[in-house]
């Protein structure tokens, strides 16, 4: 990876390193997107240390497909990915729990080129749990965590070459094309001539079975989206009614994408001390998530914009999802 002059934006010496502000970076989100219309907040604000582990329970639910299809495939095709790769070091965007990671840290050890790891994650909180639980793990393996919104320019502590950098979990499905075509040309600008860009993504498929894995029946998902309200209220002191608020998420086939949205079930009025006050009709309703679906030309399409291309395509023999090793154009 090229670090350059970026790792001057690293605050402190030893790790977690911490690359943005994120009380006040919150604020300036939180403001925008509920003065805005339609209302929404950012995605990113999903994984305080509680969201975080929502989530991880959101993985293991009979109906969400995603996590157990992209496991299946990384232990069937990391090897040749490691082959190709060879890669001394791992960074991985949007790190979370890193419990599939492990299956990527394994094959490079054993094939002797696993020198370090690098998790990063907006919630602090959740990572130096996680990378407490990696170094008992892997004492042989420099594991250096970043907190810091992918989202915003980020900058990473040196790294050996070739380097693997992985964004699992179809978390690039929660981009709109301009946004992701922005985060990735940074990762692509980043990346050195044998460093390699590992993506998992969602695929289009069946509208029910996508619909279910937004729906769980225990209501673990409805939980996870209503917890940003909870957030908001912990951390920037507002007085959002959260019962007053109902889980809704639908799958549209017109623009192969989940829409998970909050809607308000009575008029009310919200404080938030350092915004002010927002008014919500009674129906009104706060968009927190956007997950578009894939086929392969509109990842194609995507990645070439970003300075990207496809190496290696592996999709799962049901279509349910697919790995793509790319490397950067130029």
């Amino acid at each position: 990876m090229k670090n350059g002059n970026r790792a001057s934006e690293i605050v402190g010496s030893t790790p977690p390193y911490t690359v943005h502000h994120p009380h006040v970076q919150m604020v300036r989100d939180v403001r925008t997107g509920l003065t805005g219309s339609p209302k929404q907040l950012a995605p990113k604000y999903f994984y305080d240390e509680r969201g975080s582990e929502l989530f991880e329970e959101i993985t293991q639910l009979p109906e969400y497909y995603l996590t157990r299809a992209e496991r299946s495939l990384l232990e069937l095709r990391i090897a040749e990915v490691v082959k190709a790769v060879r890669p001394c070091s791992l960074v991985e965007l949007g790190a979370g729990s890193a419990t599939k990671t492990h299956i990527i840290l394994d094959e490079m050890r054993s094939s002797g080129c696993a020198e370090c790891y690098v998790p990063i994650d907006v919630s602090k909180d959740f990572l130096k749990a996680t990378a407490a639980q990696l170094r008992i793990d892997y004492p042989d393996i420099q594991i250096m965590p970043v907190v810091s919104d992918i989202t915003k320019p980020f900058s990473l502590p040196p790294v050996a070459s070739p380097t693997l950098v992985a964004f699992l979990g179809s978390t690039i499905g929660n981009f709109p094309r301009e946004e992701a075509v922005h985060l990735l040309s940074h990762i692509a600008g980043e990346m050195g001539p044998s460093d390699r860009f590992l993506l998992g993504a969602d695929l289009i498929k069946d509208p029910d079975v996508i619909n279910r894995a937004y729906n769980d029946s225990k209501g673990v998902t409805a939980a996870f989206n209503l917890n940003i309200l909870e957030r908001l209220n912990r951390e920037l002191n507002a007085n959002f009614p959260v019962s007053d608020y109902e889980h809704h998420a639908f799958y549209s086939s017109e623009h192969h994408r989940v829409e998970m949205h909050l809607i308000a079930r009575t008029s009310h009025t919200v404080t938030i001390p350092e915004i002010g006050e927002i008014s919500f009709a009674k129906g009104e309703t706060i968009r927190t998530e956007l997950s578009y679906k894939y086929d392969r030309p509109m990842l194609d399409e995507i990645l070439s914009a970003s300075g990207l291309s496809i190496e290696k395509w592996m999709p799962a023999d049901d279509g349910s999802f697919a790995l793509a090793l790319a490397r950067a154009e130029g």
